[in-house]
């Protein structure tokens, strides 16, 4: 393994225990928010309305955590097969400029600008 992949490994690795260690806070904060909002004129409604804006918040900000740390580690995963740094879709190899900047980058520009372009015709999921 070059001195760059070396690098790149290891901000992998600080990457997903930063993010590993963010999704704990955010499951964390979520046993933790069971004060109840009071003194509002609306009452419940209010503050049932409150919670599951938070909840939902929440949710969206686990769920992206959660896909930044299935990225890392399928970066790390080709480091261990001795693929990292090769497309997932062409099996070129990604521009080392593209990794310094994306380190768990796994499609080359060229494939990735695809992708995008298919993406923009689907309805987003929800």
């Amino acid at each position: 393994m070059t001195t760059n992949n070396s690098i790149l490994k290891s901000r992998l690795e600080a990457e997903r225990k930063r993010l590993v260690e963010e999704l704990e806070q955010l499951q964390a904060s979520a046993s933790s928010t069971d004060e109840r909002r009071e003194g509002s004129p609306f009452g419940k409604r209010e503050e049932e309305a409150a919670e599951a804006l938070e909840l939902e918040k929440r949710s969206v900000l686990e769920r992206r955590v959660k896909e930044q740390i299935a990225g890392v580690e399928h970066a790390l995963h080709k480091f261990d097969e001795g693929t990292y740094g090769f497309c997932d879709s062409c099996g070129q190899p990604i521009d080392p400029e593209r990794l310094e900047a994306i380190p768990e980058a796994s499609l080359c520009i060229k494939c990735k600008a695809q992708q995008a372009k298919n993406a923009k015709g689907k309805a987003p999921t929800v």
